[in-house]
């Protein structure tokens, strides 16, 4: 039978969120960096590809398509990690832990919908109302986040937990 171990509370999680707002950070720019290199080596085979546009950067900036691809690549870390033992590593720092509410992995579903409805930590601000100690995006994906032992912390690949 799974251990249950109590919801964290906001300091804990906006803490949490500060390690993971730089490593997303660093996701970023590494996958602007892919992304700009690609695009270039693209408009140098294909000259037209920027057609319109003054500069390779112009062309970037004005590209819907190129914004979405950063914003999955960031949403994309975050999920990974949710479901692949469900923490980040601003999580395992701070000894914490997102998972379905009342214990097991996240789903892709779920961590894709906690992510897009907690992008920017807004729906944290929501725990200041919630009995339950949830936020919103927390109760809109059916997930939790507890504080984990440091024993529990230490655990790989979750299983038995």
């Amino acid at each position: 039978m799974p251990e249950s171990f109590p919801r964290a509370p906001l300091w804990r999680r906006l803490a949490a969120l500060v390690y993971d707002y730089l490593l997303g950070a660093a996701v970023f720019m590494l996958a602007h960096f892919l992304g700009f290199v690609l695009l270039a080596l693209l408009a140098l085979l294909f000259p037209g590809l920027t057609q319109g546009y003054p500069d390779l950067a112009s062309y970037i900036s004005a590209s819907h398509l190129y914004k979405g691809y950063l914003l999955l690549c960031v949403l994309g870390f975050f999920v990974w990690f949710w479901t692949h033992g469900g923490q980040t590593l601003g999580m395992r720092a701070w000894r914490l832990k997102v998972q379905r509410q009342g214990g097991g992995r996240l789903g892709l579903g779920q961590a894709l919908l906690r992510a897009l409805v907690g992008l920017g930590g807004v729906g944290l601000l929501w725990m200041l109302v919630s009995r339950q100690r949830l936020a919103l995006h927390d109760r809109l994906a059916g997930s939790e986040v507890v504080e984990l032992s440091q024993e529990a912390n230490k655990l790989k690949n979750w299983q038995g937990l």
